[in-house]
């Protein structure tokens, strides 16, 4: 099951035509990921209080219709994959009155320890976002 997230464009976000500026498709690629990982148990910050970070080594996003100023979106991530030292996320955006879809993404997030070598995601966290993956 995708967990979904809603945002209102903000005036910030857009270009002076009042579109989306690309760059911010992937920072609603992150409030989405923030929130899957939160709805399986555990947050970023607990993540990071246990000395794992996860950085994103990977990026892909197609547009496929532009968002505009105070639209209502929903971004809907899904997990595609976890190895013992990455995470794999996609990511629909789409209206979220009408379910006319925005853009598509996925990242690709390795796990690094304090020092910023990579290094294996605790079991505990491994086996919930597995459990997700199914």
């Amino acid at each position: 099951m995708p967990c979904v997230s809603e945002l209102r464009v903000r005036y910030a976000e857009t270009d002076q035509m009042g579109v989306v500026y690309h760059a911010n498709y992937l920072i609603w690629c992150e409030i989405g990921r923030t929130d899957f990982i939160r709805q399986h148990g555990v947050s970023y910050a607990e993540l990071e209080e246990q000395g794992v970070l996860l950085a994103v080594s990977e990026a892909t996003l197609r547009l496929h219709a532009a968002a505009r100023y105070d639209e209502l979106v929903r971004v809907e991530t899904t997990l595609a994959e976890v190895k013992s030292r990455q995470v794999t996320f996609d990511y629909r955006i789409t209206r979220a009155g009408t379910g006319e879809r925005i853009a598509t993404a996925r990242t690709a997030l390795v796990s690094l320890a304090p020092g910023g070598r990579p290094a294996a995601l605790p079991a505990e966290v491994r086996e919930r976002l597995e459990a997700a993956v199914r």
